[in-house]
Order: structure tokens, then sequence, then C-alpha cells
């Protein structure tokens, strides 16, 4: 009778003990490899929809980097609590400019086929200073992003990650990026 109380009491203890572990692996994948967010907005119509659920990687864009077309997740300057979704555009040391409509880098007109809408603000050629990027709303009629002075050129220590997948709705369900 002891020993089967010494088992019951070794299995709770293992129990106990791996669903601590399971816990704590949970919060730490969390906190510094994958995060969920809610698309808050019609900013990134058509590519994103009000209220899609995003899985984001958050070190792949520390490991690979950021590259012009990228869609990421940064922390809004004015409101580091606050988190917007858009598309790099320029990095450090391309020279952007939007005219007429249309986006130009480093001298070339982009081909965006992604775009909801030409933008109808133009935006002054301006080099994009190191270590920050530039971007745009895929919806451009509807978006607060680098044109706007109170985001401007995003500090890369302010992209929290790239969303690696949709997974809200079930019905749109998809790896992005």
């Amino acid at each position: 009778m002891a020993r089967r109380r010494r088992k019951a009491k070794s299995e709770t203890v293992e129990w106990v003990q791996s669903i601590v572990i399971a816990v704590i692996l949970a919060l730490l994948i969390r906190g510094f490899v994958f995060e969920t967010i809610l698309v808050d907005g019609e900013s990134m119509l058509p590519t994103l929809n009000n209220a899609d659920r995003l899985v984001v990687n958050k070190i792949s864009h520390k490991i690979n980097g950021i590259e012009r077309g990228d869609i990421i997740i940064f922390k809004y300057p004015d409101n580091e609590n606050e988190h917007f979704v858009k598309r790099v555009i320029a990095c450090g040391g391309d020279v952007v400019k939007i005219q007429d409509g249309r986006v130009y880098v480093n001298g070339q007109q982009l081909n965006e086929p992604y775009v909801l809408e030409e933008t109808d603000d133009d935006f002054p050629e301006s080099t994009v200073p190191e270590d920050t990027v530039f971007v745009l709303g895929d919806n451009r009629g509807n978006s607060r992003d680098s044109r706007d002075p109170r985001v401007g050129f995003v500090p890369v220590e302010n992209i929290i990650g790239k969303p690696w997948a949709r997974i809200w709705p079930l019905k749109d369900m998809k790896l992005l990026n």
C-alpha cells in the first residue's frame, strides 16, 4: 500500500514537473521566437485584412536581415506599445521618392502588384538613413506609414519581426513573406 502511494506521488511530481517545463518553454518561445498579433485596420489591404491573426517570427529578420518587399511588424515610434504592420519599400542607403502616385527606389519605378491603389501624395527624394527602413501600407490611401512624420524612417531596432503565417480566419490560412 505504501509502495502504491509512493508511486502515485512520484507520478504526480513527474506530471507537475512536465507541466512547469512546458509552460516555461511556451513562455520562452513566445517571448523570443514566435508571437501572435491581430491586424487592426485596413492599411495592408488587399494583402492582409482587418482582424487577421498572424504568427510573427521574431528572429528571422535578425538572422536573414530585412529586404525590400518584406512585410514587417514594428513598434510605432510615438507609442511603442502600439504595433504596426507595413511593407518595406527601401532600406538604409536607398534613395526613395514618390511622384505622381508612383514609387521609385534608386531611380527605378517599383512594380507593386500588391498595392490596392496608388498614393495621392508625393514624397520628396530622400536617402533612407542607415539602420532604418522606409515602409508603406499596401492600401496607400488608408495607411499611416513612413510618409507621415510621426512614423518616418523606422529604426531597425523597432522591428519586432516578420509575419510567418496567417492563422485566422481559417479559410484564409496561409504562409506569408
